[in-house]
C-alpha cells in the first residue's frame, strides 16, 4: 500500500491570511486561496480581478472550488489533533501543581488540566474533554467569529465605496448649482445692466437737449450784448461833440438808443429733471424685474426624486426615462416608485399649486407624509401616509382604500392642489372651470409634502407658476 503523502503546514496555507485553507478556492493561474481572502481582496481592488501573487487578471467571476486542495486541508487539521493527543505525553503542557501532562479541558473552568486534576476535589465532577477536541472546537468557533468579522469588514467596505460615490455625488451637486446660480444672477445682472444703460442714455439725451438750448440762449444773448456793445460805443462817440453837428445828429441817435429786442428772462423746466431719475429707483427697477422672474409655489426636490426621474433645471417639471441614473441611495430617495416630492414640507396653514397634466398618461398628485416608505411599493397608499389623485389606463381614481373611480366630464389639462391643513383637507379640482375632482378629510398629525408621481415618458408634469404682482400701501 503506498505510504500516505507528507504535506506540511505551510503547504496548506493561504498566502493571504497565512492559515490552514477554508473553502479553498483556485485561480486560473493555478495560484490557490481562502474564497474569503479573495473575495476580499476582490473588493478592495473594485475595478479588476487579478491574483494577489503573481497579479494575472481572472477571467472569471467566480472562482472554482478546489475540493482536493480542501479534503487535503481538512485532513491535515484532524491528523494534527490525533497527533497532538497522541504524542501529548512528550510535547504537551505541564501541569504547574502535579508535573503532569495537560490532557485535558475543563468545559466549566475553561482551563486546560492533567488527569489527576480531574480527580481532585476542585475539578471533580467537571465536564472535560481531550484537549485536541477543544482546540479543534475553539478554532471553529474563532473562524465562525473571524468570518463574521470579515463580512462585517465587507459591509463597511461597501459602505466606504457609497460614501465616496456619494461625496462625489455632493462635488457634482455644489458644481451643477453653483453654474445654475451664476447663470441667474447674470441674467439679474444683464437685465439690470440694461436698465441702468436705458436711464443713462436718457439722462445724457435730456443733458444734450438741455445744454443745446442753453448755448442757443447764450448766443442770442451774446449777439444782443454786441449790438448793444455798439450803440454804446456810437453814442459815447457823439456824446464828445460839442458844435452843433451833435443837434443834427440828435435824433438818429436816440433812435438807435432803443433796442428792438426784448429783455433777457428766466425760463422754467431748463434744468434736468433729476426726480425723474431717482425717484424710487430702485423700486421702479424692482418692480420692472417681476416681468422677467417666476414664482413656482411648489420646488421639486431631486434629493427625493427616484433614478429614473429627470427635472429641469429650475426643479418644476419632472419627467420619466428610460435610463436609470447613478444617484446615491440616500433615506430621502424613492427607489422602486417613479415619484418625487417638493423641497418644502407643511404642517399649518393653507397652501395651492397648479401642476400642467396635459396629455400624460399615467400620473399621481397629492400630498405624502414625511414617514412614508421610500424604498419599497406600498399596497394602500391611504394607509401609508398618501392623500393623492390617479390618472391611469384612461380612469381617475381618489387614492381611497380601496380606490375610488371617479367621473369627470371631461379631461383636465391642469390639475389644482389646495392643502388646508388646518381644516384637514386636501382638495382637487379643475382651475378651468372651478369643477371640483375630490377632496379627503384627514387629520395632519405631521409634516406633509407635495407629491407628484409620473409613469408617462411622453409628456412631462410641470408646476405652473404664479402672477406675482406688486401692491402699494400707504402709511400711516
Amino acid at each position: 500500500m503506498a505510504g500516505r503523502l507528507s504535506l506540511s503546514e505551510e503547504d496548506l496555507s493561504c498566502p493571504v491570511c497565512c492559515d490552514i485553507f477554508r473553502e479553498p478556492v483556485v485561480l486560473p493561474c493555478s495560484h490557490s486561496f481562502c474564497k474569503a481572502c479573495l473575495q476580499q481582496y476582490w473588493t478592495k481592488k473594485i475595478s479588476s480581478r487579478d491574483c494577489p501573487l503573481c497579479r494575472s487578471e481572472s477571467s472569471t467571476d467566480e472562482p472554482v472550488v478546489s475540493l482536493t486542495l480542501k479534503n487535503l486541508c481538512d485532513s491535515y487539521v484532524k491528523d494534527s489533533c490525533v497527533r497532538g493527543t497522541a504524542e501529548g505525553e512528550e510535547t504537551g503542557e505541564l501541569c504547574s501543581q502535579h508535573g503532569e501532562i495537560l490532557k485535558l479541558f475543563c468545559l466549566e473552568d475553561g482551563q486546560p488540566i492533567c488527569v489527576v486534576c480531574h480527580t481532585s476535589r476542585k475539578h471533580k465532577h467537571h465536564e472535560c474533554c481531550p484537549v485536541g477536541e477543544a482546540v479543534l472546537e475553539f478554532k471553529a468557533e474563532m473562524r465562525t467569529a473571524l468570518t463574521t468579522l470579515r463580512g462585517k469588514w465587507e459591509t463597511f467596505g461597501k459602505a466606504r465605496q457609497d460614501c465616496e460615490k456619494t461625496a462625489a455625488h455632493i462635488k457634482m451637486q455644489a458644481r451643477q448649482t453653483e453654474e445654475r446660480i451664476k447663470d441667474d444672477f447674470e441674467k439679474l445682472h444683464h437685465f439690470l445692466r440694461v436698465e441702468e444703460q436705458v436711464r443713462v442714455t436718457a439722462l445724457k439725451e435730456e443733458e444734450e437737449e438741455k445744454s443745446q438750448m442753453m448755448k442757443a440762449k447764450i448766443d442770442a444773448l451774446e449777439r444782443n450784448m454786441t449790438s448793444l456793445s455798439d450803440t454804446i460805443r456810437a453814442i459815447e462817440e457823439e456824446i464828445q461833440v460839442d458844435d452843433i453837428s451833435l443837434l443834427h445828429k440828435y435824433k438818429t441817435t436816440m433812435k438807435r438808443a432803443q433796442p428792438t429786442f426784448q429783455d433777457p428772462d428766466q425760463s422754467s423746466g431748463v434744468l434736468i429733471n433729476v426726480a425723474s431719475y431717482l425717484g424710487s429707483l430702485r423700486y421702479k427697477v424692482w418692480e420692472m424685474m417681476l416681468e422677467m422672474v417666476q414664482y413656482t409655489p411648489v420646488t421639486l426636490d431631486p434629493n427625493t426624486a427616484a433614478p429614473w426621474l429627470i427635472l429641469s433645471e429650475d426643479l418644476t417639471t419632472v419627467a420619466d426615462s428610460e435610463e436609470k441614473q447613478q444617484l446615491p441611495d440616500n433615506p430621502e430617495r424613492f427607489n422602486l416608485d417613479t415619484a418625487v416630492l417638493g423641497a418644502v414640507g407643511f404642517s399649518s396653514g393653507s397652501h395651492s399649486w397648479d401642476v400642467e397634466v396635459g396629455d400624460n398618461t399615467a400620473w399621481v398628485l397629492g400630498v405624502a407624509k414625511e414617514s412614508v416608505q421610500r424604498k419599497e411599493k406600498v399596497p394602500s397608499v391611504l394607509k401609508n401616509g398618501y392623500l393623492s389623485v390617479y390618472y391611469y389606463h384612461k380612469m381617475y381614481f381618489a387614492g381611497t382604500s380601496p380606490l375610488t373611480r371617479l367621473n369627470l366630464k371631461k379631461t383636465p389639462q391642469i390639475i389644482r392642489v389646495i392643502l388646508d391643513c388646518d381644516r384637514g383637507k386636501v382638495t382637487f379640482s379643475d382651475p378651468s372651470d372651478r369643477t371640483q375632482i375630490y377632496t379627503f378629510k384627514h387629520t395632519f398629525t405631521e409634516m406633509v409634502f407635495p407629491y407628484f408621481w409620473v409613469g408617462s415618458k411622453e409628456c412631462p408634469l410641470r408646476i405652473l407658476p404664479l402672477e406675482a404682482s406688486v401692491i402699494q400701501q400707504h402709511s400711516g
